[in-house]
């Protein structure tokens, strides 16, 4: 956890997932307070201010503050308005499957959409370029294809109904024996 000062006492398998949640989303490229703040809204029964987060994580305000910037521009968590209190508080989505939509569909935005626009520029410059070799053009239009059937992959697959969705992840390679190509070794 980052800037503890005098954090609230949370269940040790409470703790352990905001702790974990706060690393795998470091190793994602995601701040570590960001994924913490989280993790806590996600277990949390009822929605928190951001003092409350603060001093249940043990952190600075202020970190708090840009955090649940982040986690609204990610669309993780909403503000829920409270009757009586002119606080903001704040409630993420819990539908786990709906987490994981949001968070491919904004990487997609982030990594993958940059990648194909950068890729499709490196083909077209690659083509109208005689320095550039035969074999570095091959590799090049291979990883775009790639990139491009990946992406038209998730946007289908974004469109599958979640039933669906979970039939068929369930079926996991046994879903290669349906294609006519044959049954995998």
């Amino acid at each position: 956890m980052t800037e503890t000062t005098g954090k609230k006492k949370l269940p040790a398998a409470i703790e352990r997932f905001i702790l974990h949640w706060g690393d795998m989303g470091d190793e994602w490229g995601v701040n570590r307070s960001v994924s913490q703040i989280h993790g806590l809204l996600y277990l949390a029964e009822a929605p928190m201010t951001a003092e409350d987060i603060a001093d249940t994580l043990g952190m600075a305000r202020s970190n708090v503050s840009n955090s649940l910037k982040e986690l609204l521009a990610w669309n993780l968590i909403r503000r829920v308005p409270i009757l009586g209190d002119r606080r903001d508080h704040y409630e993420a989505e819990t539908d786990i499957w709906e987490v994981a939509a949001r968070i491919a569909a904004r990487r997609k935005e982030r990594e993958i959409d940059p990648a194909i626009a950068a890729l499709r520029a490196c083909v077209s410059d690659a083509t109208d370029d005689p320095a550039i070799s035969s074999v570095a053009a091959k590799r090049l239009k291979e990883m775009l294809a790639f990139t491009e059937l990946a992406d038209h992959w998730f946007t289908q697959m974004l469109k599958v109904p979640r039933p669906r969705l979970v039939a068929l992840m369930r079926l996991g390679e046994k879903i290669a024996n349906l294609l006519p190509m044959g049954k995998v070794k």
